[in-house]
C-alpha cells in the first residue's frame, strides 16, 4: 500500500534526522520541494501551516537546523518562513545537501550559518514575474517570465550608447510596447523589495556592510544569469558563513537525499499514459514535496485524483480529475 511505503520512508529519515540532531546539537526540520518533471513544486505561503505545526511541537529552542532542498519559489513565502524559524530558534542554520536556489538562497541569507556539501549550490535571488495576466505571451497562450534585472541590464546597456533624452524616452516607449507598463512597474518594485529583504536577513550572518552589499549585488544582478550557481568554496569566498559537514554528516545527508528522491520519484518524469498502464481509469496519490521533522510527523504536498482516457475525434484524450492538492499530514 502507498501509505505503508510512505511510513517506512519517513521512519528511515527520522533515524537520519536524529543522527543529524546529535551531530549539530539542534532540532531538525526538513523542507523539500520536489522537482519531478511535470510535477514540480516550489516555496509558497501554503508551507507556513505545516511549519507552524512542527515548530509548535518543538517549541522555543536554542538551535534549529533546516535541511533545505529547493529550486526556489515565492520570495514573500521565503521571507515569512525564515522569520518564522527565527521566532522559535535562538540560532538558525540551513543545511544544503544539493541545492537552495533563488528563494531558497534568500532563506539561507537569513541563517546564522549555512552548511553546504561539496555538491551543494546556491543561486541568484533576482525576482521574475511569471504568471501575471499582463505578461508577454508567446505561442498563443504561454506567458513569458519577466526579470527585473534583465530589463535593468537592457536599459543600462542602451544608456551606454545614448545620451539624447529623447532617444532614451523612445527606448522606454518601445519597451512598454513589448512589456506592459504595469508589469514593468511590478518587477522593479519586486527588485527593490528583494534587495531590502536580503539586506535585512544577511545582517545576522555577515556583519560588514561592504561585504553585505557585495553579496547582495552578486545575487541580484552581478551574476549575470538566474541559472548561475554558487558552490561552497565561492560562497565562502564572497563572505557567507559557510560550514563543511563532517564525513559522517555528509554520509547521512547523502542517504537522506536518496530517500527524498525515492519518495518523490524525482528521476521518473510524470507520464499519465504510463500511470494508466492500459486501464481506462486509474486513481492516484502523488507526493510532490515534504516538510518533516523528528517529533511532529511528516507533511506531504499531495495531489490526488483520477486519470481516465477516452477517444475523441483527434484520438485518445487523457482527463485528469484532480480531487485534492495541498499539504497534508501523511500517515
Amino acid at each position: 500500500m502507498p501509505g505503508d511505503k510512505l511510513k517506512m520512508n519517513y521512519a528511515t529519515r527520522q533515524a537520519y534526522y536524529r543522527a543529524i540532531e546529535a551531530d549539530r546539537g539542534s532540532k531538525v526540520i526538513a523542507f523539500v520541494t520536489g522537482d519531478r518533471h511535470g510535477l514540480q513544486t516550489q516555496i509558497a505561503v501554503d508551507a507556513v501551516e505545516p511549519f507552524v505545526s512542527l515548530l509548535d511541537t518543538i517549541g522555543p529552542t536554542k538551535k534549529i537546523s533546516l535541511i533545505l532542498d529547493t529550486h526556489g519559489g515565492q520570495t514573500s513565502a521565503a521571507w515569512r518562513l525564515i522569520n518564522l524559524l527565527r521566532s522559535f530558534g535562538d540560532e538558525i542554520e540551513i543545511i544544503v545537501p544539493t541545492k537552495a536556489m533563488s528563494a531558497g538562497t534568500l532563506m539561507a541569507l537569513g541563517a546564522d550559518a549555512i552548511v553546504m556539501t561539496k555538491q551543494a549550490a546556491l543561486g541568484p535571488i533576482d525576482p521574475s514575474l511569471s504568471n501575471h495576466p499582463l505578461n508577454p505571451v508567446v505561442n498563443g497562450n504561454q506567458f513569458v517570465a519577466v526579470s527585473a534585472e534583465a530589463v535593468r541590464g537592457y536599459l543600462d546597456e542602451v544608456k551606454k550608447d545614448l545620451n539624447d533624452p529623447a532617444a532614451i524616452a523612445e527606448v522606454w516607449v518601445n519597451l512598454a510596447n513589448q512589456i506592459h507598463p504595469i508589469v514593468l512597474g511590478e518587477i522593479f518594485r519586486l527588485g527593490g523589495q528583494i534587495r531590502s529583504m536580503a539586506k535585512t536577513l544577511i545582517q545576522g550572518q555577515v556583519k560588514e556592510e561592504e561585504v553585505q552589499d557585495k553579496i547582495i549585488n552578486l545575487l541580484c544582478s552581478d551574476s549575470g544569469s538566474h541559472d548561475y550557481t554558487i558552490n561552497r568554496r565561492y560562497a565562502a569566498e564572497i563572505g557567507l558563513n559557510i560550514l563543511k559537514p563532517s564525513a559522517q554528516l555528509y554520509d547521512i545527508l547523502s542517504q537522506t537525499t536518496k530517500s527524498y528522491h525515492a519518495e518523490l520519484k524525482t528521476l521518473e518524469p510524470y507520464n499519465p499514459v504510463t500511470m494508466l498502464s492500459g486501464n481506462p481509469k486509474q486513481s492516484y496519490q502523488l507526493v510532490r514535496g515534504l516538510i518533516e521533522g523528528t517529533e511532529a510527523g511528516c507533511y506531504g504536498f499531495v495531489s490526488e485524483g483520477e486519470l481516465s482516457i477516452h477517444n475523441a475525434g483527434a484520438g485518445p484524450v487523457i482527463n485528469d480529475a484532480r480531487s485534492f492538492e495541498g499539504w497534508r499530514k501523511l500517515p
